[in-house]
């Protein structure tokens, strides 16, 4: 006998041709988040910037929904869309923002989160009643360990930034990410991303809004680097990542789309190698390897 699934979910069309490039441009473009945490964090307080952030997307793709004459969700949908960005915007870049600004090194912060593609895997057999392989979870288990080879060249536990605090603020950025994908895929596999994603960005902008506004004063310097990186955050991850990850997830198992964060770690520390001339070590280029191959083993179909 066979567990019944707690969820289902209703067909879905055949994706089009051109997705099956998606995830390469997915993996580069949300690699680069970095670029604006670097730039903005020594002259915003962070979530004060996010909420900002996610008002700017909400505004811009609302526009461009009532311009193009998109479709808008009906009221229990909308609602829906801001549970799912509170959870998949506000709460996983929140907390990640909030703990690598006080002081957490990214690299512990990427660790904690990249056990995000284990716990969806487990939460999306039991409540989406997707079928996870053998070679599905020892591709899981093989990214992890990609993944630590990362960031172990920049791991450390005498740093004044690893807290319980910041630890915990880190696990609910995994959680929430974890819950809103699933979130998203049960409850928003027809929408229009136009008019989806600007009620998902509204949530994001409330939570992140009143964060800020209990516990930060809006401090934030207008100087080149803060522009520009809400700039790139703005198009290049809200709008255009954002887009293509909430595409993958419509049109394929969700378990198999969140396997792509574990390349995100390796492609990050490339592209600081190449940007800011970060050290990138022998071993952290073995473990980008074993990330790769842990995502091919876990996304190869039988």
């Amino acid at each position: 006998m066979t567990a019944r699934p707690l969820m289902t979910t209703s067909p879905q069309p055949a994706p089009p041709a051109w997705l099956s490039f998606a995830p390469v441009i997915f993996v580069l473009l949300w690699s680069t988040g970095f670029i604006g945490a670097r730039l903005t964090g020594p002259y915003a307080e962070p979530l004060s910037f996010l909420s900002i952030r996610f008002a700017i997307v909400a505004t811009l793709l609302a526009s461009a929904g009532f311009i193009m004459g998109a479709r808008w969700p009906g009221r229990r949908m909308a609602l829906h869309c801001m549970v799912a960005g509170a959870l998949m915007h506000g709460g996983y870049l929140g907390f990640v923002f909030w703990s690598i600004w006080k002081g957490m090194p990214a690299s512990l912060s990427a660790l904690i989160v990249g056990l995000q593609p284990l716990v969806t895997a487990l939460l999306a057999g039991l409540v989406l009643g997707e079928r996870i392989t053998t070679r599905h979870w020892l591709g899981l288990l093989v990214g992890l360990a990609g993944i630590a080879m990362v960031v172990w060249p920049k791991f450390t536990l005498t740093d004044a930034g690893i807290t319980p605090i910041t630890v915990g603020a880190n696990i609910l950025a995994m959680l929430s990410i974890t819950l809103g994908s699933i979130y998203q895929k049960h409850f928003m596999s027809a929408i229009d991303l136009r008019t989806g994603n600007a009620w998902q960005f509204t949530g994001a902008t409330i939570v992140t809004g009143i964060a800020a506004l209990a516990t930060e004063n809006y401090l934030i310097t207008w100087n080149g680097p803060v522009i520009f990186g809400m700039t790139w955050l703005v198009f290049v991850l809200s709008i255009g990542a954002i887009s293509l990850l909430y595409l993958m997830i419509r049109h394929g198992e969700i378990a198999r789309v969140t396997t792509l964060f574990y390349l995100v770690p390796g492609v990050t520390a490339l592209i600081a190698w190449l940007m800011f001339g970060e050290a990138l070590v022998p071993l952290q280029i073995a473990g980008m390897a074993v990330c790769a191959g842990a995502v091919m083993l876990a996304t190869r179909r039988a």
